[in-house]
């Protein structure tokens, strides 16, 4: 292959919206919502198709992290560097980008027991709405440590974890600058296997199976990776064609390796090419359709366990009462299935996009006001 193909030439493929990574962030964000369905189902998925359909959670966790971390980098890296945004700024902005939606979903919870219990009915899993569990959960503090944070909206561990992120970000940013593109490379990938191989010596397993109220420790190597990932492709020109056929040929290497067994390193390499190549690619035509599939995102992640269990809490109770036969039962579920992508595409339109462009007025109005003996702080809005 000639050399020219990837060079350290200052012509880096700009990210625009609407473009591979905007797909990206949609498939993976669907994949999840199959992956949280999929055991409600008549037989779970897993053990009527395959069992990539439970394991695979661990791979769309992975992907992510690490996507969070190249875009956030692509995005804000040069701001946060160069001073134009403090690192309390991006924190802001990153930390109320995540927490009105949770808290939404998380109140949506306790407001749904609360109301099936008045009615005389009880979970069909109690345990998975333990008060105990509800306040680090709430605070999204279940990532370090801190007791409880198990059932009610499981999945809001990874946010949790990202909170610690956004934290680090500033400072994994400072010691990343100073060096070059293969070294960053290098030093993304080995802080990886560095992490796993701790992981297996101390507590006997990978770094992806820490545990959900560890989970600021396995989401830490994978944020890093991906801001390595993005250093990278800031600094060295990859050729499109290139790039493209190397993401082609690492999704159909991550299909092969899934279909025989986790293969959790050979898969990480892959969606770490996969990533990669799609930030090389350019975008002549930016779709506005994959832009805003790309925006509802992060409400199909944050909302589908609230309409899994609401959905399926009165689905179950219909099946037991009415005796309902397996092609109703996968027409629920098919349903179900449906209702999620509806309501996290609601949710996006009628509340959380409000709240946001609420809250962006608002740090635009506080960038806007000096403090007293300090300099103007510039407009979030990078």
């Amino acid at each position: 292959m000639a050399w020219t193909a990837i060079s350290t030439r200052n012509e880096t493929t700009p990210i625009v919206r609407g473009g591979w990574l905007d797909a990206l962030r949609f498939i993976v964000a669907a994949l999840i919502i199959l992956h949280h369905f999929q055991g409600s189902g008549p037989v779970p998925l897993a053990e009527s198709l395959h069992p990539v359909f439970e394991r695979g959670g661990f791979l769309l966790t992975n992907f992510f992290l690490i996507d969070s971390g190249y875009v956030l980098m692509r995005v804000y890296g040069a701001s946060v560097a160069g001073g134009r945004m403090s690192a309390g700024a991006f924190f802001a902005k990153r930390f109320l980008r995540v927490w009105p939606a949770h808290i939404l979903m998380g109140l949506s919870l306790i407001a749904m027991v609360l109301g099936t219990a008045a009615l005389g009915l009880a979970p069909r899993s109690p345990e998975w709405f333990d008060w105990s569990q509800l306040p680090a959960q709430m605070g999204l503090v279940q990532a370090f440590g801190v007791p409880g944070g198990y059932g009610w909206n499981a999945p809001s561990w990874s946010i949790s974890a990202l909170i610690g992120c956004y934290l680090a970000f500033p400072w994994l940013l400072k010691g990343l600058s100073r060096l070059g593109p293969w070294s960053v490379l290098a030093l993304g990938v080995g802080g990886y296997l560095l992490a796993n191989q701790v992981t297996w010596s101390l507590f006997g397993y990978p770094v992806y199976q820490m545990p959900m109220g560890l989970g600021f420790f396995r989401a830490l190597p994978l944020f890093f990776l991906g801001m390595a990932l993005a250093w990278f492709a800031q600094k060295v020109w990859i050729a499109p064609r290139l790039a493209g056929w190397a993401g082609i040929a690492a999704a159909l290497a991550l299909a092969v390796a899934q279909s025989f067994d986790k293969n959790a390193l050979i898969s990480l390499a892959c969606i770490s090419t996969i990533i990669l190549a799609a930030g090389a690619i350019p975008t002549p035509r930016p779709s506005k359709w994959i832009e805003k599939a790309a925006q509802v995102s992060f409400s199909m992640f944050i909302t589908n366990e609230v309409v899994r269990i609401a959905w399926f809490g009165v689905a179950n109770v219909a099946i037991a009462r009415l005796a309902l036969p397996v092609p109703a039962q996968w027409a629920l579920w098919v349903a179900g299935v449906t209702a999620a992508f509806v309501f996290a595409w609601a949710f996006h339109v009628i509340i959380d996009t409000p709240i946001q462009n609420r809250i962006r007025d608002w740090l635009k109005g506080r960038s806007r006001r000096p403090a007293a003996g300090l300099q103007p702080v510039v407009s979030l809005e990078g």
